[in-house]
């Protein structure tokens, strides 16, 4: 079952879109799912496809209205939240970094002054790490307006019955306590691909080349630099031309997933494939997209050039490789700030697209002792948070009898309608 988000089938619904596609479902999505939801609400006999009511709703948490028309309707909604601890946590401290005179910062001020308004953050966060909306200049209202709906739908999920987040203690526990003084309850149940590995395909928005895995097959162990920016970044031609050169450079064989429509203002993707595979030679392989997940785990990737986006973040952490991190947008800026400068797992290359850049950090990524340490301790960690006993894991179980307790009334109230 889905719920229409009210475009026309024609609509792009491309990154510069969100805007419209978040008004259009807080308008036409809410009645939909208003509807829907009512429907799920009956007696079993009476219910499409013979499903048992509905009795507990886990919402997205920027689809505020979903929770809302939950309770409504008298069933117990909890907000999921799909990024990371420490960015939810930014945005619940954009009122208090207004009250300090840190937000907004002037636009020729100084990105790398420090931020001290972010609890447990203030001894490494600066301005050029806070989600990219917190750079709003007064000149730009839709990202004014974006920025206030990412704050007031963090704020809303004290609402909920709790907030569930796809994080484990040993990457983001302070960011945890932080954030657990405001909700009514919090759990953090991940990395949920490790918790419950599933086929890689069955979440891609992309069709994935298999084809790369046996090029991996043939690539010595640690000597592959996997380069993905995800499934919305979009680059210049500039800034490719950057990577590219910076890639080369560098001298190690290389994975790149170019989509057909990241490079902005250029419709030639095969012509950029094929400009990575002459400037690579027989070092390059390019694809439109991978299944990140075996990539990463495949024994000749020896770093990864990342967006940082929150699960490119934690399925890199779960397999120990070490990142080098160029951020596009809102949350990206901070998670990359905690691979650089809280985990050090990796290095922070935001708000620079350059060659030499690009060259520099991927070879110390490749090549750092310190980092390959550090990358593989977290790993560790991130491990044990998921086994068995593990605090994720026991997390996991304390969310499935949260659950059941606050089906249990609805449960008996159905009952006695039947």
């Amino acid at each position: 079952m889905s719920v229409p988000d009210g475009l026309p089938d024609d609509q792009p619904r491309t990154v510069s879109d969100l805007t419209e596609i978040g008004g259009s479902l807080r308008t036409a999505g809410r009645a939909a799912y208003r509807a829907l939801l009512a429907t799920l609400l009956m007696p079993p006999d009476a219910a499409a496809g013979g499903f048992p009511p509905v009795t507990t709703v886990v919402a997205d948490a920027l689809l505020t209205f979903a929770i809302d028309v939950a309770e409504e309707l008298g069933v117990p909604a909890l907000a999921f939240r799909t990024v990371s601890a420490c960015s939810v946590l930014a945005y619940m401290s954009v009122p208090r970094l207004v009250e300090l005179g840190e937000l907004p910062f002037p636009p020729d001020g100084d990105l790398d002054e420090p931020v001290r308004g972010v609890p447990g953050m203030e001894g490494f966060l600066r301005r050029r790490d806070l989600p990219s909306p917190c750079r709003h200049h007064g000149d730009n209202n839709d990202v004014a307006a974006q920025l206030q709906r990412l704050v007031d739908s963090t704020v809303h999920s004290s609402k909920a019955r709790a907030l569930i987040l796809n994080t484990a203690a040993s990457l983001e526990a302070p960011a945890l306590a932080h954030i657990a003084a405001r909700m009514r309850d919090v759990f953090a149940i991940g990395p949920l691909h490790a918790m419950s590995p599933a086929p890689a395909a069955a979440s891609s928005l992309w069709r994935a080349d298999n084809g790369c895995m046996a090029w991996l097959d043939g690539q010595a162990s640690r000597s592959v630099v996997y380069v993905s920016l995800g499934s919305l970044t979009v680059i210049s031609l500039e800034q490719f031309t950057e990577f590219l050169s910076g890639l080369v450079a560098a001298g190690y064989p290389f994975l790149w997933v170019l989509r057909p429509d990241m490079v902005g203002g250029s419709s030639q993707g095969a012509d950029l494939q094929e400009a990575v595979t002459a400037a690579g030679d027989s070092k390059a392989r390019v694809v439109e997209w991978a299944l990140q997940r075996e990539v990463l785990r495949h024994r000749a990737v020896g770093c990864f050039l990342t967006h940082a986006g929150w699960n490119s973040t934690v399925e890199a952490a779960a397999e120990g490789v070490p990142m080098v991190c160029w951020p596009f947008f809102v949350d990206q800026q901070i998670n990359s700030r905690f691979v650089g400068a809280v985990w050090k797992t990796g290095l922070d290359m935001k708000d620079v697209c350059d060659g030499a850049v690009v060259e520099r950090m991927v070879r110390q990524a490749m090549e750092s002792c310190e980092i390959k340490a550090s990358a593989q301790a977290l790993a560790q960690r991130v491990r044990r948070d998921v086994a068995e006993g593990g605090s994720s894991a026991t997390e996991f179980k304390r969310l499935i009898g949260f659950i059941r307790e606050l089906a249990t009334p609805i449960q008996h109230s159905t009952m006695s309608q039947v």
